[in-house]
């Protein structure tokens, strides 16, 4: 089974394309090619890797296959290389979303990896953050809970961590829902 991107009308890419996967060492390296490709304006997105890719606590960069030679030359620029690049034709090789919601009457959970956020849709306020393992994530529950949504401090401003990155993902989702 062969998937193709829905038509973009972004700066890279203008009709349907194969999608690939961009597999990298670590999560440091994933969150840096992200940044330095958004930048540059390719439609990329972060998903979870393959099962049977999986290493641990990876995250891979979901791409338009037809733009690798492009996006492996953009980032050698800046001496970021992926371990592989793997062409998304088969069902097994599928990337998993990062991002899931669930409703609890007026309130409203966004997970991200293994990192949550609730809010009162009511009056948008952050009732709960749990989840993840790394250090800060204590620190981000604090700074966060009883805050109306868009008067935080947003996680990327004040955790460094995957776990961060993760709450980070979820708190841009929970806006634009609520």
């Amino acid at each position: 089974m062969f998937r193709k991107f829905k038509k973009d009308k972004g700066k890279h890419g203008s009709r349907e394309h194969g999608r690939g996967i961009l597999v990298f060492e670590n999560t440091t390296e994933v969150i840096r090619a992200e940044k330095i490709l958004k930048t540059k304006g390719w439609k990329i997105k972060v998903m979870g890797p393959p099962p049977n890719i999986r290493t641990g606590c990876d995250l891979v960069i979901e791409f338009p296959l037809i733009e690798e030679l492009s996006i492996i030359r953009t980032l050698a620029e800046v001496k970021v290389k992926p371990l592989q690049v793997v062409p998304v034709n088969e069902e097994l090789l599928e990337p998993v979303s990062l991002i899931h919601e669930k409703e609890f009457g007026k309130y409203l959970m966004i997970r991200a990896a293994n990192m949550k956020i609730t809010v009162d849709r009511d009056t948008k306020t952050i009732v709960n953050v749990s989840g993840g393992g790394c250090p800060d994530v204590p620190y981000l529950a604090e700074q966060m809970v009883n805050m109306k949504l868009d008067e935080t401090k947003q996680p990327n401003e004040i955790g460094y961590t995957l776990c961060a990155y993760a709450l980070q993902i979820a708190y841009d989702r929970m806006t634009e829902l609520c």
